[in-house]
């Protein structure tokens, strides 16, 4: 499937559940012909106070970074970190007294929930959130403070909502929903018009928004291409794992997908809303579609750049932009792009991930399998044709054989390794920019180390190793005179370069693994082979080193694991 689908606009008739929706706004909010009129609706909200108006700042260094200028829109800084609490607060305060007394009811596990629960606590409206049971503490204790009534159901979020709906037709409780009403769609849509008075809408080229059920993407939509310049386009992002916006608007008819990914969890819808679907069918230009990478990748750009740490979900637009651009190559330059942040409600848990994927998903980490005979030298024969790259994994365990399978990444320099092994000196081949340029440095560190005579693969897109195969370091038979150190590295480029020169007086590397931190130190574990009558040599060697190091040898968890032992 393509990751940028360019969408012809076209009407779509509003469905009779639609239209029901429809007869319950007032009459000078609906058009002539009984569809509403989201122009009007989103200029006359009062959302302002308990919402805020956010700031569409400037991204400098992802601006410097892809030719152009990017601006987001910070929805990460409303008061419950998320886009949600527009469209939620302006359905609520527009509820007459009855419904308002009786109270109301969602089904959500996240931002919706919380966006219901202040403005609940705000306009003093009793609120119940039905959550699937095994939600993360963090959401729902959170909405209990908020002041609403957390009942847990079921073992998904199709369970929970089963079960709302029944506490909603008994208790005379009205439902609000995440998405799909038309005082929903135009309390995102609010996003769109903050927008459109922050900056001069004749040199922006597109807004890109994140799709789950498509409230935001629609909202916005519906009032930008009413006010500003025909040229400016709406695109949605959605990952390829959850995008059943762009299935939808390729069949013309929506589409319910059987699974999605939950990495992005805010997004991970499978039936985006009716309305919401009728009104991108007629407004929207694009979908652009995104790996789990790429997400991860765009966390860490708006972090250097606003210095906050958006959700998946909330980095998605951000992600989808920068695959645009990608897309378009040369015809970036001078561009004005606009991607709302529409989120921040990150599990702490899942920042590691994050880290460890965000250079992939940059493309500026490769991840190399090597096979090397293993034999003293080379280790360091390895590391010659990768240095002075910075080294973020190498792990490496005997397996009794003349062999040695490793696996490493590193970071790309954006240097081409020249044919006579330097990796400092660049060929005189003409100078390539993205992808072009970092498949000429993988090639031509492949070559260098096929030219001694090493097998080595590139995997930096193989699922299975960035999941799990990179940290499995498989063997367990005992090498000879085996033992097992964990060292302090100073985290430098040249640090593990010069470990391996100390080390190259005969003694063979056993196990070796070594994982970039992001700090200011780097931990290692080795086994080396030291035969008894080297001893004395090789505790010089660790003098010299002058790197900290414990020795594991005897730890319980080494000799079960690594040796087999019991």
């Amino acid at each position: 499937m393509a990751a940028v689908y360019e969408h012809a606009p076209r009407a779509q008739q509003s469905s009779e559940a639609a239209r029901r929706l429809y007869e319950e706004l007032p009459e000078h909010l609906r058009h002539s012909d009984g569809t509403p009129d989201y122009l009007r609706m989103m200029l006359s909200t009062h959302l302002y106070d308990l919402a805020r108006q956010t700031p569409l700042q400037p991204a400098s260094r992802l601006s410097t970074r892809l030719g152009c200028e990017v601006l987001l829109k910070r929805e990460d800084m409303q008061p419950v970190f998320s886009f949600k609490l527009r469209g939620a607060y302006n359905m609520m305060r527009q509820l007459d007294d009855t419904r308002k007394w009786k109270g109301v009811i969602a089904c959500s596990a996240g931002n919706h929930a919380q966006g219901v629960a202040m403005s609940g606590a705000h306009l003093s409206i009793p609120c119940t959130i039905v959550m699937p049971r095994g939600t993360p503490s963090i959401k729902w204790e959170n909405v209990e403070r908020l002041g609403a009534k957390v009942v847990f159901h079921g073992a998904n979020f199709d369970e929970a909502k089963a079960e709302s709906m029944r506490l909603a037709e008994a208790h005379g409780l009205t439902m609000i929903p995440p998405f799909d009403h038309p005082l929903v769609i135009a309390g995102q849509g609010t996003i769109g018009v903050e927008i459109c008075s922050q900056t001069d809408m004749a040199h922006v080229d597109a807004v890109f928004c994140a799709v789950g059920g498509g409230g935001l993407l629609s909202g916005v939509a519906s009032y930008i291409k009413r006010v500003a310049p025909p040229h400016v386009k709406v695109i949605g992002v959605e990952t390829y794992d959850a995008d059943a916006m762009a299935q939808s608007l390729e069949a013309g008819r929506r589409v319910e997908i059987s699974e999605v990914g939950l990495f992005s969890d805010g997004t991970a819808v499978r039936l985006v809303g009716d309305e919401c679907f009728r009104l991108c069918s007629e407004l929207v230009d694009g979908v652009v579609r995104v790996s789990n990478d790429e997400i991860c990748a765009a966390v860490k750009d708006v972090f250097e750049d606003m210095r906050a740490i958006t959700e998946p979900a909330g980095a998605l637009a951000v992600a989808g932009m920068k695959r645009y651009c990608a897309s378009l190559g040369a015809g970036v330059q001078g561009k004005r792009f606009v991607a709302v942040v529409s989120g921040a409600n990150m599990n702490f848990s899942r920042l590691r991930f994050v880290s460890e994927r965000a250079e992939v998903g940059e493309k500026r980490e490769a991840i190399f399998s090597v096979t090397i005979p293993d034999r003293p030298g080379s280790f360091l024969t390895l590391n010659q044709h990768v240095y002075p790259r910075n080294v973020t994994e190498f792990s490496y365990r005997h397996s009794g054989t003349s062999d040695a399978n490793i696996i490493m990444s590193f970071l790309l320099n954006g240097t081409v390794p020249a044919a006579e092994a330097n990796p400092v000196v660049a060929t005189d081949r003409p100078p390539a920019s993205g992808a072009a340029l970092r498949d000429l440095e993988i090639q031509g560190v492949l070559q260098a180390l096929e030219q001694e005579g090493f097998r080595a693969t590139d995997i930096s897109e193989n699922e299975f190793v960035k999941t799990h195969g990179r940290y499995l370091i498989g063997g367990r038979e005992q090498p000879p005179h085996e033992r097992i150190f964990r060292f302090i590295f100073p985290e430098r480029p040249g640090a593990l370069q010069r470990f391996l020169e100390c080390l190259d007086g005969g003694w063979n590397i056993s196990l070796f693994h070594f994982r970039y931190e992001g700090g200011d130190v780097a931990r290692v574990l080795a086994g080396v082979q030291v035969p008894p009558e080297t001893e004395a040599a090789f505790m010089h060697f660790l003098t010299r080193l002058g790197y900290a190091y414990i020795e594991e040898t005897h730890n319980p968890l080494y000799q079960q694991y690594l040796l087999g032992s019991s």
